[in-house]
C-alpha cells in the first residue's frame, strides 16, 4: 500500500511553497523520518521527512513547481521495488479547490473521449493558482503560454518567462487598476548574452527582495549615527570568556551585550519598539529582538523572544541555536515571526559603516560593524581604542529625531559601561 507524500502545514499565512530539491529519486529505498524533499517558502526552508519506511514510489511535483499545502508531492511504496506510476492522477496545487475541481472535469472528459473510440492524447492540466493569478493580474491569455510542469501544467515561473519577453495582453472586459510594472531588462548585445548566465530568484530571495522594496516606498526611513568605545567589553569578555563557557556551555560574544543594551534602551524609548498600524500606533511592552543572519540562501532574520526578560547568557543561548538552525535550514516558521526590533551585524563582513533598512513593520534596525583601532581623544589626551560605529534606522513617522538619538546613546552608554546592564540601569 502507498503512502502519499503532502506538503505539511507551513505556518501562518504561508499557503504555498517552491520544490526545492528532491534528495531521493524514483525506486531509492527510504527510511522512516528520513528527509525526502526541500520546500522554499516566502520565511524558511522546510524538508519534508518520510512519514513510513519503502522506496519512493512516483515523483508528482517537480523541482521548481509552485504547490500549495496538503498539495500531493509523490508516495512511498511498501516493500523493496517501487510502484510504477500508471496514471498521472495528482494535482501539484491540491490544496486549491477550483484547480483540483477543474483537473477532475479534464480528466473525465479526457476520459470520456477515449472511451468513444481511439486513443486520446490528456489534456493539459490548469494553470498552477499562482501562474493564473499572474495570468489574471496581467490580463493573459493562457493559450499564449506554454507549461513547464506536469503534463504541461503552466507554472508560475513560465508566465514570468512570458512577461519577461513581452507577451501581449488580452482587451480588458472591463477597467480595473493597472498592475504594478514587472522590471523587464533590456537584451543584451549577442556576445554578452553568450556568457550570461540566468538563474531564477529563490522564494526567499523574492520574499527579501519584495520586503526591502516595501520598507522604503512605506516608511519614512532616517539613519542616525554614533561610535562606541569597545574597550569595556572587550576587556569584560576577555576575564570571564573561559568561566562563562564552562558554565553556560556557549561562547561569550559580542551579541549578548548589544542585545541586552538595546532592550534596556527600548524601556526608555517605546516608540522605537511600536509599530504603525492604520492611524493608530501599537507599542510592545515586550521585546522580540530579531538578530539577521545571513545564510546561503539569503538574509533571514530569527526572533530572540522576550530578550529583556533574559540573561546574557541565555540571550547568547538562544542566539547560538537560532544560527545554528539557519545554517542549517532547520529555522521554523516560529522562530521568524513576531519581530519587534531588529539587529544587523554587517562588522563579522568587514563592513566599516552603512545604513540598514527597516524590517517592516518595525519602527527600527540597529547596525552593527567593525571594531577598529582609531585615535579618540580622552581626558585631553589622544589615545589608541577599539571603536565601533552604530547606525540606528528608524521610521519617522512614529519616532522623533530626540527620541532616535537618545535611544542609541543609551546603547552606547550601556555598552562603554557594562556594569549598568548587570545593575539594570
Amino acid at each position: 500500500m502507498a503512502t502519499e507524500i503532502r506538503v505539511p502545514t507551513l505556518g501562518e499565512s504561508v499557503t504555498e511553497a517552491t520544490i526545492g530539491k528532491w534528495f531521493k529519486k524514483v525506486g531509492d529505498a527510504i527510511a522512516v523520518d528520513e528527509p525526502l524533499v526541500e520546500l522554499e517558502t516566502d520565511k524558511v526552508t522546510v524538508e519534508v521527512p518520510a512519514a513510513a519506511a519503502g522506496t519512493l514510489g512516483e515523483i508528482v511535483a517537480k523541482e521548481g513547481e509552485t504547490v500549495g499545502v496538503g498539495a500531493l508531492l509523490g508516495s512511498i511504496s511498501a516493500g523493496g521495488a517501487a510502484a510504477p506510476a500508471t496514471k498521472p492522477q495528482a494535482v501539484s496545487q491540491a490544496s486549491s479547490p477550483d484547480a483540483a475541481s477543474t483537473s477532475k472535469q479534464a480528466a473525465a472528459e479526457t476520459a470520456k473521449i477515449a472511451g468513444d473510440g481511439g486513443a486520446v492524447e490528456p489534456r493539459s492540466m490548469p494553470p498552477a493558482p499562482a501562474a493564473a493569478k499572474l495570468i489574471a493580474e496581467n490580463n493573459l491569455s493562457v493559450d499564449q503560454l506554454s507549461g513547464s510542469g506536469k503534463r504541461g501544467q503552466v507554472l508560475k515561473g513560465d508566465v514570468l518567462d512570458a512577461i519577461a519577453k513581452g507577451a501581449p495582453s488580452q482587451p480588458a472586459e472591463t477597467p480595473r487598476a493597472a498592475p504594478a510594472p514587472i522590471a523587464v531588462r533590456a537584451p543584451s548585445s549577442g556576445d554578452d548574452a553568450s556568457r550570461e548566465e540566468r538563474v531564477r530568484m529563490t522564494k526567499l530571495r523574492q520574499t527579501i527582495a519584495r520586503r526591502l522594496k516595501e520598507a522604503q516606498s512605506t516608511a519614512a526611513m532616517l539613519t542616525t549615527f554614533n561610535e562606541v568605545d569597545m574597550s569595556a567589553v572587550m576587556a569584560l569578555r576577555t576575564k570571564y570568556k573561559d568561566v562563562f563557557e564552562k558554565k553556560h556551555g556557549v561562547k561569550l560574544g559580542f551579541m549578548g551585550f548589544f542585545t541586552k543594551a538595546v532592550t534596556h534602551a527600548l524601556k526608555e524609548i517605546p516608540a522605537v519598539n511600536a509599530e504603525i498600524d492604520g492611524t493608530d500606533i501599537i507599542y510592545k511592552n515586550f521585546a522580540h529582538v530579531g538578530v539577521a543572519v545571513g545564510t546561503e540562501k539569503g538574509l533571514v532574520v530569527p526572533v530572540v523572544r522576550d530578550a529583556d526578560q533574559m540573561s546574557i547568557a541565555e540571550i547568547e543561548k538562544e542566539i547560538g541555536r537560532l544560527g545554528i538552525a539557519a545554517r542549517d535550514g532547520k529555522l521554523s516558521v516560529a522562530d521568524m515571526q513576531g519581530g519587534t526590533f531588529t539587529i544587523s551585524n554587517g562588522g563579522v563582513y568587514g563592513s566599516l559603516m552603512s545604513t540598514p533598512i527597516l524590517n517592516a513593520p518595525q519602527s527600527g534596525i540597529l547596525g552593527m560593524h567593525k571594531i577598529q583601532d582609531r585615535p579618540v581623544v580622552v581626558g585631553g589626551q589622544i589615545v589608541i581604542r577599539p571603536m565601533m560605529y552604530l547606525a540606528l534606522s528608524y521610521d519617522h513617522r512614529i519616532v522623533d529625531g530626540k527620541e532616535a538619538v537618545t535611544f542609541l546613546v543609551r546603547v552606547k552608554e550601556s555598552l562603554e559601561d557594562p556594569e549598568r546592564l548587570v545593575l539594570d540601569l
